[in-house]
């Protein structure tokens, strides 16, 4: 997810089932124009229904039930048959609950002529799966490869066309939203544009929901990955949820990034439940979801072992339905299938009946919990008075209500200035123009133990040290230096 996006999207809604795919890869073929051939919704449904396996949501469901943690990889190559093979080997090794496809970047920015040259010059190059020009046929083969519900992550500001061919190949699972996917990753996307992008994704994923096929819609607060405070993550997570509650989506997972403070991380998935009572309908069923570590990544094998458990523990003490697993390998760049393998046996641990015994300082999670949902509610309860969200969204970024660390958005002011405290936790050093109380931030400044005003030189030290906490805390060197 790294390449920026420049350009503007049109939210102009393609026509109704016309975005489509290239069912045929030729070399030098002149793709299909993205627009036809898709099947109605509900044949995709009745398709979906002739599957033997659960969807997302009820794999989703049936580990809330039973108190395990559902596990899930990152996984994504261009070529066809590498992805075939990819996705039977991770599901025969590890035994995932819920399997992923991520797309390339050409795809995630519409630039379907490209995804299709790259994809006949050298699949290689490509940086995931490009559904879109692959078509929703070669979609159905992934699907029907495999037992397990697959999920698309992607990072696309506009993902209608993409959605709607996931949705014609039988995916049931699709993240993203139109804060999440834009901010953190694109340069000069207006805000209105992605929001009212994404609107119309979950307006089809409502139609899928009322005609009997619920959708999971992840959303992903894993944002910038660069020491996020919880309250912002989870404050976007509550923002994109009640957008898409009001278009008829019936799943929603809100995700959130692992900060690596086992009390902070424990109160930042628990307080998913309290939020959804708080902002959303009854009707809506909604899962918290763990993403292990995105930040720097300790590269000594046991080192990143040792890290990947500690978050699968957050995860299960939390109440996770579902972890988005990492591996020893994340230090170096696209971890192979024996990487993603091993990662995702040794999240699995955690569930282990054996584990039963370990708990957590419930009074020091209530604290953190509290706070947490305190510092949500200041931040979102504003811009839910407005009589149109998507406006008070857009009006609040500019005016730097909502805001988000490290942003490359010329649309996010990323006033926001993070630190941890001396116990690891993330806090609000500056919470920039953010509607927080002076108790609020009172509290902050108290943990991070600040007295006085930090000179610039060592505020940006003390951030170098914040971004590399595990690889000081493990003793590696630091990869900044």
């Amino acid at each position: 997810m790294s390449e920026l996006a420049s350009e503007s999207f049109s939210t102009e809604r393609p026509r109704t089932r016309t975005p489509s795919a290239v069912t045929s890869i030729a070399l030098g073929r002149k793709p299909a124009e993205p627009g036809r051939d898709l099947p109605e919704l509900a044949e995709s449904i009745r398709y979906v229904r002739s599957l033997d396996k659960p969807t997302a949501a009820e794999v989703l469901r049936g580990a809330r039930d039973s108190g395990r943690v559902a596990v899930q990889p990152r996984c994504g190559v261009g070529g066809h048959q590498a992805m075939l093979a990819l996705l039977r080997e991770l599901e025969a090794e590890a035994e995932p609950d819920i399997l992923t496809i991520t797309i390339d970047a050409h795809t995630r920015l519409k630039r379907f002529d490209n995804a299709l040259r790259s994809l006949n010059l050298n699949p290689a190059d490509l940086n995931g799966y490009p559904l879109v020009t692959h078509g929703w046929q070669r979609g159905r083969e992934l699907n029907e490869a495999v037992r397990r519900p697959i999920e698309i992550r992607h990072g696309s500001p506009d993902a209608r066309i993409l959605f709607d061919v996931s949705v014609a190949s039988g995916i049931t699972s699709f993240e993203g939203g139109g804060i999440s996917y834009n901010l953190p990753y694109s340069k000069a996307v207006p805000l209105a544009d992605s929001l009212s992008a994404w609107r119309d994704v979950d307006a089809v994923a409502g139609e899928l929901a009322r005609g009997g096929l619920v959708i999971d819609r992840e959303l992903f607060g894993t944002l910038t990955a660069v020491l996020v405070p919880p309250s912002i993550s989870l404050a976007i997570g509550v923002l994109e949820a009640v957008s898409a509650a009001r278009q008829g989506v019936r799943c929603i997972s809100i995700s959130y990034p692992q900060s690596g403070h086992i009390y902070q991380d424990v109160a930042a998935l628990r307080s998913v439940a309290e939020l959804a009572r708080r902002y959303l309908p009854a009707d809506v069923e909604v899962f918290p979801v763990l993403h292990e570590f995105m930040g720097v990544f300790p590269r000594g094998r046991r080192n990143a072992e040792e890290l990947i458990f500690y978050g699968a523990m957050a995860a299960r003490l939390g109440g996770a339905a579902k972890i988005i697993t990492k591996t020893y390998q994340e230090a170096f760049g696209i971890p192979d299938t024996r990487a993603n393998v091993d990662g995702m046996r040794l999240a699995a641990v955690a569930n282990s009946s054996l584990l039963d015994f370990v708990t957590v300082d419930e009074e020091r999670v209530g604290e953190e919990l509290e706070w947490v949902l305190q510092e949500v509610d200041e931040i979102v309860a504003p811009v839910l008075d407005c009589a149109d969200l998507q406006h008070g969204i857009v009006t609040a970024f500019e005016q730097g209500r909502l805001d988000i660390p490290f942003s490359a958005s010329k649309y996010a002011r990323s006033d926001i200035i993070p630190r941890r405290d001396p116990g690891g936790a993330i806090r609000y050093h500056s919470a920039g123009a953010l509607p927080l109380s002076q108790r609020t931030l009172r509290r902050n400044r108290s943990q991070l133990g600040l007295s006085a005003e930090v000179d610039m030189g060592t505020l940006m030290a003390g951030l170098t040290d914040d971004i590399n906490y595990f690889i000081r805390l493990f003793g590696e060197d630091n990869p900044s230096a």
